[in-house]
């Protein structure tokens, strides 16, 4: 059974093909499904029977799960063929008249396939539903388009009628202030109160670091318990490299989106048994709403089981407390987004070759680090997963907080050299 799944706890099943059963893993192991013969045989099986045979149905009530199997399949292999492409138009051409949760398949699949071509319809169902994520998703999907710059102001007035009905719904909060923000530049309090010795004492931190536009991979770094952050056996500061992007590439607070700004509870190492997500060490996250807040914040003595923003804001620093991408993990939580941890990836890199994330893998939603497995030995060459990992264990255990912050609008992956200045004024503070 194939599984594509947004993290290791994900059940559902996408599609189904000959390819094995998962099992769970022990290193150093040897993976079949790296092997090059099986990835062509998986891909070919993907096309095949994912893909052109769900496809090949009329759509009906009873087949929109296969339709919205051949959408996901297209997007994790980023595939794409004329009678497929028709196929795509006749989903967007009648996805109103269809069940809210074909339209989010629909809507999840051209942001990140085809982000420009379906404006009219994508702006009809805007219009129509009474879904608030359908119609976040249909107004993140028009701020794509050539039409964002004359839609905005009516996007907001829309937008504003909702939240007069429903002020606190978190997708409408989130898609408020990205309409908002759009087109400004990025406006980032200062990092360094992120990376002072005295921030969350006591926790062992992983702080990822990225930019705003999710394309670019960012940079991962890792403080101890008491507030000192790892560096190499030559001094240097360590740090891995880490994608936070999703293969749909919408913001954090959709779900399947791009991994969430803000803080979450990190809370144990575990080993995946998806054959996308390979038997390299994770860590562990979970958003606030995911558990409760006891767990959340590491407090047996709390008891009320509801979730008060004032709490969560008490874990950042004071010139983050109104900054509002800070709270996107807590809002996502809010919204039902679950399951997004830090892992490493098996899928096959050529799926992505010309992307600037590449070789690294998108996911739904996690955070994931550069793996390269052997296509003819099926064994792990390189992992910067198991380094992560290790670095975590040095630090003290996969129990803290990681936190996600985008830190600027530059147009290329974070390096050392961009934390660097953050860090000597943490020190200097």
């Amino acid at each position: 059974m194939f599984l594509y799944l947004a993290c290791m706890k994900r059940t559902f099943v996408l599609f189904i093909i000959l390819f094995g059963i998962q099992q769970a893993y022990t290193q150093p192991v040897a993976l079949k499904e790296v092997l090059k013969p099986n990835r062509d045989k998986l891909y070919r099986n993907i096309i095949r029977n994912a893909i052109n045979a769900n496809l090949l149905m009329p759509l009906t009530d009873s087949t929109e799960e296969n339709w919205e199997e051949a959408f996901r399949a297209m997007e994790v292999t980023r595939y794409r063929s004329p009678w497929a492409d028709n196929k795509v138009v006749y989903a967007f051409d009648n996805m109103q008249y269809r069940s809210t949760d074909f339209q989010r398949a629909v809507l999840e699949f051209g942001y990140s396939i085809h982000p420009k071509y379906y404006y009219r319809q994508v702006r009809s169902l805007l219009t129509q539903t009474a879904d608030a994520k359908i119609f976040s998703m249909c107004a993140e999907y028009i701020m794509q388009t050539d039409q964002a710059g004359i839609m905005k102001d009516s996007l907001l007035t829309w937008l504003q009628q909702r939240l007069d009905a429903d002020n606190k719904n978190p997708f409408l909060l989130q898609l408020k202030y990205r309409l908002e923000e759009s087109g400004k530049p990025l406006r980032v309090p200062p990092v360094q109160a992120l990376l002072q010795k005295n921030y969350l004492p006591g926790h062992v931190l992983l702080i990822s670091f990225q930019r705003r536009n999710r394309n670019y991979p960012g940079l991962v770094m890792v403080r101890d318990a008491s507030g000192n952050f790892l560096k190499d056996e030559n001094g240097n500061y360590f740090s891995l490299t880490q994608l936070a992007r999703s293969m749909n590439n919408l913001p954090g607070y959709l779900t399947n989106g791009n991994t969430p700004e803000g803080i979450f509870r990190m809370w144990g190492f575990d080993h995946s048994k998806s054959t996308f997500i390979g038997p390299s060490t994770n860590i562990q996250l979970t958003m606030p709403f995911e558990k409760t807040p006891a767990f959340f914040y590491n407090n047996a003595s709390i008891s009320d089981t509801s979730w008060p923003i004032e709490a969560y804001k008490r874990l950042l620093p004071d010139s983050f407390k109104n900054y509002f991408p800070a709270y996107q993990s807590f809002y996502a939580g809010k919204a039902g987004r679950t399951e997004i941890i830090a892992h490493g990836t098996t899928i096959d890199p050529s799926w992505y070759r010309g992307q600037q994330y590449y070789p690294i893998s998108p996911t739904q939603g996690c955070l994931c680090t550069k793996e390269i497995w052997s296509s003819t030995t099926g064994m792990l060459e390189d992992s910067d997963q198991e380094r992560l990992a290790a670095a975590v264990s040095k630090a003290g255990g996969p129990n803290g907080y990681a936190i996600v912050i985008n830190i600027d609008d530059k147009e290329a992956p974070v390096v050392i050299d961009d934390i660097l200045p953050f860090l000597l004024l943490a020190r200097l503070q």
